[in-house]
């Protein structure tokens, strides 16, 4: 009778929480994921509000971004990794074809070629993030692990191609993610040690070769990275503002909406490619190393979401997923604090976007539906 009364007094507290257990079950949500991205998104508005000159419609604006791209990323779970995996080369074929149409009409913003409008106006490019690690994991599902050298020839052709696409926008610094995002599937499927030092040595006369084909200000951006000192009020600017708002924010920051740097100014495109210097200003090294912390969190889970995969397709995708998300916060990063040369990359989920937010999101998507579906799949 004791065990009986006691089981009584539990069960009405457990039982909320055994609900929203079975929800998240039933949506194919990963719990510890799905709180790892909104504790980033949260962090992340408190930061855009200032980054923005506490204006509550860019605010709002984001938020409602948010909310498609968490839209997507529910839909996206909802989607077995057999059915994606079945739909992978058409998507990746009308990715190329979308690709070719930014060529030809697509709109001319910043001095590049990026956009289609179809009464939505997006970025093709945005979505071979998802498209080529996608194609290179369906590739590699049914062959020989780890790959032959005719197989990874295979896909360097279907990493090139696009990228080559996007870098004629131009948009360099997508163009180079894609061909992480690629690359990352090769290496995670096994790729010999000794290949890739060869690929490493190999890939010095490339970069000469690649200089040749740069355009003017991209290169300026590396001769900078090595000394913004030489043209301060120039091309070496937003390095040197950027380093100037992280060194003044100390340890605990100045506090939110009093960073000298964003609020006056002097920070150039401080609600995108460098919001990280904002949020390193007002909210000092902590606020910095916590957000990182959350993002290490999330991309631990991705990976270990790839572990426990039970298929090769799923395996490699949602290592690729994982390991891109930390190219892309690492690249930001890097640039901000002057490791790096700009490149244009935002900072995800946090920058002022919503295309890319939207791709992420539809990621992280991906990686709740292997995750959820991977006890349907055969050992």
């Amino acid at each position: 009778m004791r065990l009986s009364d006691t089981q009584r007094l539990i069960a009405p507290k457990s039982a909320p929480l055994n609900d929203f257990a079975r929800l998240m079950r039933k949506l194919h949500v990963d719990g510890p994921l799905l709180v790892g991205l909104l504790l980033i998104c949260g962090l992340g508005l408190f930061v855009l509000y200032s980054a923005v000159g506490e204006s509550n419609r860019l605010l709002m604006n984001q938020v409602v971004r948010l909310g498609v791209a968490f839209v997507a990323m529910l839909i996206v779970a909802q989607l077995p990794p057999g059915f994606l995996r079945r739909w992978t080369p058409w998507g990746y074929m009308l990715g190329l074809l979308l690709l070719v149409l930014v060529l030809f009409k697509g709109e001319v913003g910043q001095g590049a070629r990026r956009w289609l409008d179809i009464g939505i106006r997006f970025q093709p490019s945005e979505a071979m993030k998802l498209g080529v690690p996608m194609m290179a994991a369906w590739f590699l599902h049914d062959r020989q692990i780890p790959p032959k050298l005719g197989h990874i020839a295979i896909i360097a052709v279907m990493i090139v191609v696009p990228t080559i696409l996007i870098a004629r926008q131009p948009d360099l610094g997508t163009s180079l993610l894609i061909a992480a995002s690629g690359i990352i599937v090769i290496i995670l499927a096994g790729m010999s040690f000794r290949l890739i030092v060869g690929l490493g040595i190999a890939a010095i006369p490339g970069a000469l070769v690649l200089w040749n084909f740069m355009k003017d200000y991209q290169k300026q951006r590396v001769l900078t990275l090595l000394d913004p000192d030489s043209d301060p009020l120039g091309a070496g600017y937003n390095i040197i503002q950027s380093k100037i708002a992280i060194g003044s924010g100390g340890t605990f920051g100045k506090g939110w909406t009093n960073g000298s740097q964003a609020q006056l100014e002097f920070l150039p495109e401080r609600d995108t490619d460098f919001i990280f210097a904002v949020l390193g200003e007002e909210f000092g090294l902590l606020g910095a190393l916590t957000l990182l912390v959350l993002y290490m969190f999330v991309i631990a889970r991705g990976l270990y979401i790839a572990v426990q995969a039970h298929d090769t397709y799923s395996r490699l995708l949602a290592g690729s997923i994982s390991l891109t998300f930390m190219v892309y916060v690492f690249v930001n990063t890097a640039m901000v604090t002057g490791l790096v040369p700009v490149v244009g990359v935002p900072l995800p989920l946090v920058s002022f976007g919503g295309t890319s937010m939207v791709t992420l999101m539809a990621g992280f998507g991906i990686l709740m539906s292997i995750h959820s579906h991977r006890k349907l799949l055969p050992h």
